[in-house]
């Protein structure tokens, strides 16, 4: 039986799409998209690859794979996914023997088992009951049972985020694979490894609208690095391996996997020796940095007076390397929203977050700027604004494991495309080996005069709380010693702007996608595989409502996850975009009740009793301190709902397309603009 493998998008700068298997000549393929991801394009033939051809093929995939081993840092990881080989725990011990017949369920797990997974998010449905019956055979592997699909991407996206894993979670055809598609999307905007597993109607009823049955591959053909199609029992240990490869390899991102029951069904004897099959993708994994790069670099640094780090989610596994970079040349660096904790928020030498709703000095240094580092980003729109005015004075060097990132959104005047890690530790070795040193000490001093005339601020009221300041308050008491997740809207950005990240993989949101809903379920992901560390979600009332279903699975399931609810009684950011561009005109942005805006609505305490949460609800200044103390003082599982005003505004603000220099710093929505 054929197997169906689906192709990704192809960046343009790259060749034309190299076929993973050059034994199908000849045979009907599907065409390439076009895109922009790189790492991305590793397949897209249907194929039945003669016996002779595919074990000639196998011979020259290993010999690739040891050649790609010796150039690029592929060192296996407990669920890494990175190594060319399956990681399996020295542990390991197989339920079946060598020769022993077992279900392609069964073999599902163990090739989980074999990744080194020990935790999974999966909810059960017709077409994926014999993954989940084969779940129960696995002595290693915890299921999370989270209440819905989209909880459980998201729960696997805060695992991945918060450890550095491959996440992964299972749902099954139909309604449960297209409930996964909005945290496919998020994970790929924002480089989440992840492998999400569907189960699939049986294969002769493919293509006949039967019960429960959608196109998933094709679905998520664009939302996906790659994805799966399995038609061949066989495939199923080569393709779970080849898919943990790919989504934690070169840009890391979500691959999907379709297993249709049947072939869950079928008895077969796997063979774990299996060479992968991603030629073409192995071969444009980027490279080690050359050292006239390095050196090119080094140079535009000596002859800069006003340089500055633009660093990004990119950093986020680079976070010593950075670090050290910094220390060696004082330069001065910014984060975006998706690298925040890479570099400690608390040195004196961070900037903050840059942006829209950055800090008035982090957009000053850079619209000043003779030199921009741009480390891991993209060049994202809520970064740059006006992409004219962006560094307009900056010499721009762009490092990016994804060549298709190089130039897009601005061209840089230098660039490389290599894994941040080892480009800043060939910097930092340069450094050292030949004693380089710099001085930016009147540019620091500069920035440093900006950061007193524009310090972040808040209103600070007699009795109600500023949200901020409850976000302040928080950071206080916790001593910036926890993980944090966050819903999307004016939440996300004060908790952004107000806790302090001193460590990466401590912030987790939906930075690309802006997915309402993320906070919980990415809180209990993050709980499930950090149990030493305090994991809270500061989340809005419209987000949270979103996913409030996952209240039962944080209290079955034992999660301490703490909740933090921002109440505003309002879709605060949409609301605060009104005021500023729509004369405070409200097109459906009240959640309240309209009959009864005197009372809280809906009661999150009520709720959360139903899920048998403990929670609080404060409404006084004087009250906070003590209210968060007892949420982070009681065992397992917490709710406080914290009620805020609605006419806060999130400031700084560059207003969308717009310039540093059309930057608003003052008002809130008790002002008529």
């Amino acid at each position: 039986m054929a197997s169906i493998c689906g192709c990704t998008a192809v960046p343009p700068g790259i060749a034309s799409l190299e076929k993973v298997q050059s034994a199908t000549r000849g045979v009907k393929e599907l065409k390439p998209r076009k895109g922009f991801f790189s790492g991305a394009a590793v397949g897209g033939s249907i194929h039945i690859a003669p016996r002779k051809a595919e074990r000639s093929l196998e011979v020259r995939a290993q010999a690739l794979s040891e050649k790609i081993q010796s150039t690029v840092d592929l060192s296996p990881r407990i669920s890494s996914g990175k190594s060319l080989v399956a990681p399996t725990p020295t542990d390991f011990q197989s339920r079946y023997k060598d020769d022993e017949p077992r279900k392609g369920a069964d073999i599902i797990v163990e090739a989980l088992e074999r990744e080194g997974v020990r935790t999974v998010f999966a909810y059960p449905g017709g077409a994926s009951m014999e993954i989940h019956q084969a779940l129960t055979r696995s002595k290693c592997i915890r299921n999370i049972l989270c209440r819905h699909e989209q909880g459980e991407i998201f729960a696997a996206e805060g695992y991945a985020k918060s450890s550095g894993r491959v996440g992964v979670c299972i749902a099954t055809s139909g309604p449960g694979a297209t409930n996964l598609v909005t945290g496919l999307a998020d994970a790929l905007l924002d480089s989440v490894p992840l492998v999400a597993i569907t189960g699939q109607v049986p294969r002769r009823m493919i293509g006949t609208d039967g019960f429960q049955e959608t196109p998933i591959v094709e679905v998520t053909r664009s939302i996906t690095k790659h994805n799966y199609l399995v038609m061949n029992i066989d495939d199923i240990p080569r393709v779970i391996r080849e898919a943990f490869f790919l989504a934690a390899s070169g840009r890391p991102g979500p691959v999907l996997v379709d297993i249709p029951k049947d072939v869950q069904q079928q008895l077969a004897i796997p063979d774990w020796s299996q060479p992968m099959q991603l030629q073409g993708y192995l071969q444009r994994l980027p490279r080690p940095p050359e050292p006239s790069q390095i050196e090119q670099i080094i140079r535009l640094i000596s002859g800069a007076k006003r340089p500055v780090v633009y660093s990004g989610g990119g950093c986020n596994h680079a976070s010593e390397e950075l670090r050290e970079f910094v220390e060696l040349t004082g330069i001065p660096i910014t984060t975006t929203l998706m690298g925040l904790g890479s570099f400690p928020g608390s040195d004196p030498r961070c900037l903050q977050m840059l942006g829209m709703h950055g800090t008035v000095y982090a957009n000053y240094a850079v619209d000043q700027a003779d030199l921009l580092l741009a480390f891991g980003v993209r060049f994202d729109d809520r970064v740059t604004g006006k992409l004219e005015s962006f560094a307009s004075r900056a010499s721009i060097v762009h490092i990016d494991i994804d060549p298709a990132e190089i130039g897009k959104n601005k061209q840089p005047h230098v660039s490389m495309c290599a894994d941040v890690k080892f480009a800043l530790r060939e910097l930092n070795d340069m450094f050292r080996s030949q004693k380089i040193t710099f001085d930016f000490s009147s540019w620091v001093a500069e920035v440093e005069t900006q950061k007193q005339k524009y310090p972040m601020k808040f209103p600070n009221f007699d009795d109600c709380i500023a949200p901020q300041g409850a976000i302040q308050t928080l950071c206080e008491l916790t001593k910036g010693e926890a993980i944090i997740s966050t819903g999307v809207g004016q939440h996300q950005m004060w908790a952004a702007q107000w806790f302090k990240y001193n460590e990466p993989r401590r912030w987790l949101t939906s930075g690309g996608l802006g997915a309402m809903g993320f906070g919980l379920p990415s809180a209990l992901g993050a709980a499930a595989t950090n149990p030493g560390i305090p994991v809270i979600d500061i989340d809005g009332d419209g987000s949270f409502v979103m996913n409030v279903q996952e209240l039962a699975t944080i209290f079955v399931e034992k999660l301490p996850v703490k909740i933090m609810i921002l109440n505003n009684q309002h879709l605060g950011m949409v609301v605060q975009w009104e005021d500023r561009f729509y004369k405070a005109n409200r097109a459906h942005t009240y959640l309240g009740d309209p009959e009864n805006e005197s009372q809280i609505y809906p009661d999150f305490c009520t709720v959360a009793d139903g899920f048998k949460v403990p929670n609080a609800r404060v409404v006084r200044k004087g009250d906070l301190r003590g209210a968060i103390q007892k949420m982070l003082d009681t065992p397992g599982p917490y709710l406080l709902d914290v009620v805020v005003p609605h006419q806060e505004h999130v400031l700084p603000m560059i207003p969308g397309g717009a310039s540093f220099k059309e930057i608003i710093t003052e008002g809130d929505g008790r002002t008529i603009y």
